[in-house]
């Protein structure tokens, strides 16, 4: 890609529109800008989640190996919103999504069956690998969305769907090696019948 930032304003976009790599002109709402925002949001999100991990390696080692299967995801979701603005650009490979289903299976043997429902917390950690793997959910929506108006690649659905996937099981890989029990659900108390 030779597409290069020299000026962040433009002021092309205060009408409501803004252009995409191909020169349409779409409205800021339109649902393919809207799947790009979700994956660009993710892609912050896992961000966070790694540099909240690369803080924490000298007290739980096992946790590299899960950075070194998720910074590879940042790139892959840029090379997403790069198709998703470029119609025609195709960066997305089926290896990529193997890669995933790799690594989902590996941590699942690990972690072991899922006997109950699991919430979002434990530690900051587990927590956030739970809102990165909720906004994958979400823009796999978005471009599932964008996909029933304009139809997109089935790399890109496939990829953000295995994402989502793989960030649950890190999640419960994360608690795994910091040895913090998950956070069970536990259903409402039933009132005494009268």
């Amino acid at each position: 890609m030779g597409y290069r930032l020299s000026k962040i304003y433009t002021r092309t976009g205060d009408g409501g529109e803004t252009g995409l790599a191909d020169g349409r002109r779409v409205t800021k709402d339109h649902p393919r800008v809207d799947a790009m925002g979700e994956v660009d949001t993710l892609n912050s999100h896992i961000g966070l989640l790694l540099a909240d991990m690369a803080e924490h390696t000298n007290q739980w080692p096992g946790l590299t190996e899960i950075i070194e299967v998720l910074a590879p995801c940042q790139h892959r979701l840029f090379d997403l919103g790069g198709e998703l603005a470029m119609p025609d650009y195709q960066a997305l490979q089926a290896p990529e999504i193997e890669r995933l289903e790799v690594a989902i299976d590996r941590w699942n043997e690990e972690v072991g069956p899922l006997e109950n429902f699991i919430l979002p917390g434990g530690s900051r950690l587990i927590a956030q690998a739970h809102v990165c793997r909720s906004l994958a959910r979400s823009a796999e929506r978005r471009c599932q969305h964008l996909n029933a108006v304009e139809p997109i690649r089935s790399e890109g659905l496939a990829y953000v769907n295995r994402l989502s996937d793989l960030l649950f099981v890190a999640a419960r890989l994360i608690a795994k090696r910091q040895g913090i029990d998950e956070v069970l659900w536990q259903a409402a108390a039933k009132e005494p019948s009268a």
